[in-house]
């Protein structure tokens, strides 16, 4: 009977993508940083209203630490792919980097580098849980270089007294130079230069 509909819930209809919302959430903090980020802004970028945001994905906190963990999942994913062992090292190195710079140059405001170092950076000196959240980050990025390095030491392509672990963290400090060269306005292909420099150094050239 007519009384007894479900009453229909308020602000848009959850008709949405989530990761594709995220995404476009992502895209901003990208450019203006958490801080200088808006919740309209958030809304007009989704293409959803405030009490819809919330509803969705909580406050801007939130949604930020939500886009955060997105762009990590993606790029553990990305990791995976380009580290898995099927060409020689220096070439999965290589490729994943210029992968990399591909990204951070590319901007409709310029370069921005790595979305996690452009924002967290900052965010993570006045918040615990994004600190936390940003050494993690960290932390994961040494694991996937260390592994694929342990790979590449058993199969012959680094000696024997090679230090993965030292070689990781490395291998990490290239990808972090990589975003803040990039966001600094160098152009791509000096990066690219600084690729083939960076790789033979952790390869043992």
């Amino acid at each position: 009977m007519e009384q007894n509909k479900p009453r229909r819930p308020r602000g848009r209809p959850r008709a949405y993508d989530p990761q594709e919302a995220l995404g476009q959430a992502m895209q901003v903090f990208w450019d203006n940083g958490y801080a200088a980020t808006s919740m309209d802004e958030l809304g007009a970028a989704t293409g959803m209203n405030r009490p819809s945001l919330y509803g969705a994905f909580g406050d801007k906190r939130e949604i930020y630490l939500k886009a955060v963990q997105q762009y990590r999942e993606q790029g553990a994913a990305a990791f995976q792919q380009l580290l898995d062992g099927s060409r020689p090292v220096r070439e999965e190195l290589r490729r994943l980097y210029r992968a990399l710079v591909s990204v951070y140059v590319d901007g409709g405001k310029g370069g921005r580098g790595c979305f996690l170092i452009g924002t967290a950076l900052t965010e993570a000196v006045s918040s615990p849980v994004v600190r936390e959240v940003f050494a993690e980050s960290l932390r994961g990025l040494d694991r996937a270089f260390e592994q694929r390095l342990r790979l590449a030491q058993r199969n012959g392509e680094l000696g024997a007294a090679a230090d993965p672990v030292a070689l990781g963290r490395l291998a990490s400090a290239i990808v972090h130079t990589l975003a803040i060269r990039s966001r600094a306005g160098e152009p791509q292909r000096t990066l690219e230069r600084d690729i083939d420099a960076a790789v033979e150094l952790i390869c043992g050239g």
